[in-house]
């Protein structure tokens, strides 16, 4: 696993990470870890967003109809 050392963080921006931390229950560099996990992380889908809010998780279950290719319409 790799390690990451950062310097010169401002006295704000340290203290703001230390009470962020404390109020997650969680080390310092546990709350970086999780800052930095979700700062480069791709961005949600909707569709993924709505599967996780009303999905079969949540006892809804969607079946969609098999999409079949077609032509693109002609625009002249």
């Amino acid at each position: 696993m790799a390690n990451l050392t950062i310097r010169r963080l401002d006295d704000q921006t340290y203290e703001l990470l230390k009470e962020r931390a404390a109020r997650d229950g969680v080390s310092m560099e546990e709350e970086a870890r999780r800052i930095l996990a979700r700062a480069v992380a791709p961005p949600a889908r909707l569709g993924d967003i709505f599967m996780k809010t009303f999905g079969a998780a949540r006892g809804l279950d969607l079946s969609l109809p098999a999409r079949q290719p077609h032509e693109p319409p002609d625009l002249e």
